[in-house]
């Protein structure tokens, strides 16, 4: 597992920037002023950051295009465009005098306000940038991250009594699939993704008998969710609640027992739920319609929508049509999430792969939550691929179990039983 790990850590040197995203430049620059640097030195070091990743990527783009590859280097061009860019743009909000709250702004006030109730990304970025720097600090955040997740992925299956070949299975193919290259980029989607891990263990755990443990991993997972993105902890609880109502129901029509760990699952999901939404309420979180705005005005550039619900169901229609189109044509993510599903569900585990297939649901939540068919590598519904993660290394198990039990003894031919008998 720590081979693995290590080996894992050592491939990233090749992409050490170049990995970030614009709202990237938001979460660092919380993190600094959480660091008590002002505004102006927020925005410094993390406009050098984001304009270096940028100079980097133009380098290597330029290296292998078949009619530029033999110009001078881009990058000191790039990377001086994109500063004088960005310091017009911050600058001139900076003099207006936007200086509120933890972020610089990049953005509108309005738009600034959705990543200053997520301090639960920035706050773990801090001891990193403090100890490494921005540039080797931020690389540092998505290697540990990813590096855990991987762990986690471990961890879960060792608990289901895998065995460690499986375990490592999974390990890697948490790694090689979408969620490790999501994860490593600086977003909250790494903390997500382990933290949603965190919970899935402790539904094992509590399923497996431990229920205090179980209990404690997934409350702890659903609170700090809350402070990294508390829609997560919303969609998160919901599909727990959910998966619980499900399996008790199923039990008693069968006559049997709920089970205690089911039921302190259900409970914690549905804890999880009302906790979320009272405390984002107390705490005068942007609500639903504010994020809807936020997507229909494309971050509130645009004036608001007069009647955004019907426009949002409208282009719920429309996306995954062209979701469902594209993914025919490349499905590779749809028979990962059928053969994660199987695996899941079949044989003795099929309680926890319901759970499993509910935290994987929160994936899809996400992406019906903004249905934006650009936006980059399909990192709103990442959590989804946790099904495959873990599903297919016990489909591998249960095909594994079946060749080794021998086949049952034929009966004898009646020429053998003849012969046999004299």
């Amino acid at each position: 597992m720590l081979v693995l790990a290590v080996v894992f850590a050592l491939l990233q040197l090749t992409s050490v920037t170049g990995r970030d995203t614009p709202d990237s430049k938001n979460y660092l620059s919380y993190a600094l002023s959480l660091r008590g640097e002002g505004k102006r030195e927020a925005a410094a070091a993390t406009i050098d950051w984001a304009c270096a990743g940028q100079a980097s990527i133009a380098v290597r783009r330029q290296r292998v295009d078949v009619i530029r590859f033999h110009r001078p280097d881009p990058g000191a061009r790039v990377g001086g465009d994109c500063r004088a860019r960005e310091w017009r743009n911050a600058g001139a909000r900076l003099a207006a005098g936007q200086t509120g709250g933890h972020t610089v702004p990049f953005m509108s006030e309005r738009f600034m306000r959705i990543f200053e109730v997520r301090p639960g990304y920035p706050v773990f970025l801090v001891p990193f940038v403090t100890v490494f720097g921005v540039v080797w600090g931020m690389w540092a955040a998505g290697v540990a991250v990813t590096v855990a997740g991987g762990v986690l992925a471990f961890l879960i299956l060792r608990t289901l009594r895998a065995p460690t070949r499986f375990c490592l299975t999974g390990q890697v193919l948490y790694y090689v699939l979408p969620c490790g290259a999501t994860a490593m980029r600086p977003m909250t989607e790494g903390l997500l993704l382990a933290l949603t891990l965190t919970a899935v263990w402790g539904c094992a755990l509590a399923l497996d008998g431990r229920v205090r443990w179980g209990a404690g991993l997934v409350g702890g997972a659903l609170a700090a969710l809350f402070a990294v993105k508390h829609s997560q902890a919303l969609f998160l609880g919901l599909c727990l609640a959910g998966a619980g109502a499900l399996v008790a129901v199923r039990r008693r029509r069968r006559g049997g027992p709920v089970g205690r760990g089911v039921a302190v699952l259900g409970v914690a999901g549905g804890c999880g739920v009302l906790g979320t939404v009272l405390l984002a309420w107390l705490l005068r979180y942007p609500s639903a319609s504010e994020s809807l705005q936020d997507l229909l005005t494309h971050h509130f550039t645009r004036p608001d929508r007069v009647r955004p619900w019907p426009e949002f169901w409208q282009l719920q229609g429309n996306f995954w049509g062209e979701w469902a189109r594209r993914q025919l044509g490349d499905p590779l993510f749809p028979a990962a999430l059928a053969a994660g599903a199987w695996g899941a569900l079949g044989g003795r585990r099929r309680t926890f792969g319901v759970f499993l297939v509910a935290a994987a649901c929160t994936g899809v939540l996400t992406q019906a939550g903004h249905p934006d068919i650009v936006i980059w590598g399909g990192r709103l519904i990442v959590l989804a691929w946790l099904l495959p993660v873990l599903g297919l290394p016990l489909l591998l198990q249960s095909a594994v179990r079946e060749r080794a039990v021998p086949p049952a003894p034929r009966e004898r031919t009646g020429t053998v039983k003849a012969h046999s008998m004299r």
